[in-house]
């Protein structure tokens, strides 16, 4: 007579796979208007994600998020990225997005207002690196979800301006570091996602 075996899912011991970080680097696509050195400090935070052994995620966009993800490809690491095209063709011909740096490109097909919601729902802590309006919204939408979040300072756009519209935004300080050096950010914020776990 053959006997089942219960299946026993424990979350203590060694044995227990344990997930990667997700940290999503969020950032103007457009950086003509961003601070000198801030491409290399972008490539800077990717390649500081992939040494931290998180997976980067990116809105498969120019600008900084590339930036990022080059780094991190550099350092072999992982990168994900989340298109507001419904196709390749359309990430391609329409929105004249990149594919290279990336291992997967998901097509949400909601242009980029979607997107941004997808993007940062989908990350456990978001990384803002210069930025317009489309920065500001993915951070808004990061600091209500109340994510560990992080803000290269000194990047130049949305990114300079973040610690006053937090200090005036009358919600508290909400899960947000900042630096002006893309290694010391990147360390604060994994520090602060495994702080976060801990509490779970």
């Amino acid at each position: 007579m053959l006997r089942k075996k219960k299946n026993i899912l424990t979350d203590t011991g060694s044995s227990v796979h344990r997930l990667k970080y997700k940290i999503c680097v969020s950032g103007a696509a457009e950086t003509g208007f961003c601070s000198e050195g801030s491409h290399e400090n972008a490539e800077l935070v990717g390649k500081e994600i992939a040494r931290q052994g998180c997976v980067l995620v990116t809105g498969a966009t120019i600008g900084m998020p590339y930036w990022a993800a080059k780094g991190a490809k550099s350092e072999g690491g992982m990168v994900i990225g989340l298109s507001p095209a419904a196709s390749k063709k359309a990430h391609v011909k329409t929105y004249r997005l990149p594919t290279d740096y990336h291992d997967l490109i998901i097509y949400t097909g909601f242009n980029y207002s979607g997107r941004n919601l997808l993007l940062t729902r989908s990350s456990d802590a978001i990384i803002t690196i210069c930025g317009r309006i489309g920065t500001l919204n993915e951070f808004t939408i990061g600091f209500e979800d109340q994510k560990p979040m992080g803000v290269l300072e000194g990047s130049g756009g949305m990114a300079d301006h973040i610690r006053e519209i937090v200090e005036n935004s009358h919600k508290g300080p909400g899960k947000v570091v900042y630096s002006k050096d893309p290694v010391d950010l990147v360390k604060k914020v994994v520090a602060l996602m495994e702080e976060d776990e801990k509490k779970e």
